[in-house]
């Protein structure tokens, strides 16, 4: 069960409580019959493998969902400000094939950020991420670039708001965040953040050091696929530069 847990391969057993999550979803929205097995044994992984709580969990999410990209997904033009701002980039891959998406906070001031917008935002991003990810593989791993951050940056609600979308509604999606170039002044921050991070998020982000950045950076990533503002040789593609055709999740 730890390597399901993990989010490696499933087992029988496992398979058969995705069954019974399914059939208990099916029999209370409709819509659940449009969403795959492996939709499912996120939700149910996330929940431990409580199949009672992973349905509520689910259930929720199909509302949510509904409410939150009514079309699909979140059109370009509800998102237009915060995708001016090119705090999220899309990178190239790890060395396990994960996506790889950049977040600058710097670039995000919570002064002139607008909640409906940026929680759009957030589901944006998140569906551009997830549907980077190959098959055989379900996270992507985030690289948070600190630099340059300070007060005019600190959001603690639009973070906080950021955190409760990715473990409600994409959960087991994250594969590891790796927080580099952290100022001092970011740990306040942190310390009211981190209570609401769930148990099973919490060890996927990762402080690195300056000291051991250049080591960490390239032993989750290959050098061709390392951004080139961090010595690899992969341009990054500004989020409202990123051509895809829009999908939902």
């Amino acid at each position: 069960m730890a390597s399901a847990a993990g989010g490696g391969p499933a087992g029988e057993g496992e398979w058969l409580k995705v069954a019974e999550l399914r059939a208990m979803v099916q029999a209370q929205d409709p819509h659940a019959k449009e969403v795959d097995n492996l939709t499912l044994r996120r939700f149910l992984r996330a929940r431990d493998h409580n199949v009672d709580k992973a349905s509520a969990m689910f259930l929720k999410f199909l509302q949510w969902r509904r409410e939150a990209a009514p079309g699909g997904f979140v059109p370009e033009e509800q998102v237009r400000r915060e995708l001016s701002q090119d705090k999220i980039c899309m990178g190239g891959v790890d060395r396990t094939g994960r996506p790889i998406l950049v977040g600058l906070p710097a670039r995000h001031y919570s002064a002139s950020r607008d909640m409906p917008e940026f929680k759009s935002f957030v589901v944006y991003f998140f569906d551009k991420i997830c549907a980077r990810i190959p098959r055989g593989q379900e996270k992507f791993l985030c690289i948070v670039d600190l630099k340059g951050w300070g007060y005019s940056n600190c959001d603690i609600r639009a973070y906080i708001a950021a955190i409760e979308i990715m473990q409600n509604y994409y959960p087991e999606r994250l594969g590891k965040a790796l927080l580099i170039h952290v100022p001092y002044m970011f740990m306040k921050a942190w310390k009211m953040i981190y209570p609401f991070i769930d148990n099973n998020t919490r060890d996927k982000f990762v402080f690195v050091d300056d000291k051991s950045l250049q080591e960490t950076l390239r032993r989750e990533i290959d050098e061709n696929q390392l951004p080139e503002f961090l010595g690899g040789k992969m341009p990054l593609i500004p989020l409202k530069d990123y051509v895809q055709h829009p999908q939902a999740v």
